[in-house]
């Protein structure tokens, strides 16, 4: 028991931001963002404290690429992950509807998502980028709904501009104005997770109550 615990913490330890981008560098970064925007199993990867961790420790020097490279490199592979999970809602997305839960898959995120789209509709994809789960079934559901393609273009590529350019940017910012926020990093990254997770438990929270009240 002692040695799964300690398995788990390893595991669970290395999906933090700032180890994803040491252990990793920028391939590894890439790989995550485009898993967690475009496959429905990468509900649970870190993304915005990712984004701004890569810009903060592109700035201190730990992740030795050029600041223009990474938010570039980042914000071509959000756009291509969404267009990604678009295609696989086209194509399977009637299918995710009887889909048995498991871990790496919830209903309960495909109808969250859906809420989100009957509020907001196209929107869902810009605002949704600052929302985890939100931010993995966006594209998947407006595949499955069958979006017309231009239209989702246009919300992906304006969504993933204001995600990736604004926190990659404020990370960068504060790393070179403040060096030293590195070491407070966890604090910095725990207040984003509050904030994002807030919108997507109250919506969550909602749809449940919806779904049940139709039963």
């Amino acid at each position: 028991m002692h040695e799964l615990w300690e398995s788990f913490q390893q595991f669970y330890s290395f999906f933090q931001p700032k180890n994803i981008i040491e252990y990793g560098g920028l391939i590894l970064l890439l790989s995550v963002v485009f898993i967690e925007n475009g496959l429905f199993f990468g509900f649970f990867l870190p993304g915005d404290s990712l984004m701004f961790t890569s810009g903060l420790l592109c700035a201190t020097g730990v992740l030795n690429h050029s600041f223009e490279l990474v938010i570039t490199s980042v914000f071509i592979t959000a756009v291509l992950g969404s267009m990604f999970g678009y295609y696989f809602g086209y194509k399977t997305g009637d299918k995710l509807h009887t889909r048995k839960d498991s871990f790496f898959f919830r209903r309960s995120h495909l109808r969250t998502a859906e809420e989100f789209y009957a509020r907001y509709g196209s929107r869902t994809l810009i605002i949704g980028r600052f929302l985890p789960v939100i931010r993995t079934f966006a594209p998947i559901v407006a595949g499955f709904i069958k979006m017309p393609f231009g239209r989702f273009m246009f919300a992906n590529i304006l969504g993933a501009a204001a995600w990736v350019g604004s926190l990659v940017s404020l990370g960068f910012f504060l790393g070179t104005v403040w060096p030293d926020a590195e070491k407070y990093l966890g604090y910095i990254i725990l207040a984003l997770i509050l904030i994002t997770a807030i919108p997507v438990i109250t919506t969550f929270l909602r749809s449940s109550r919806k779904a049940k009240s139709e039963q």
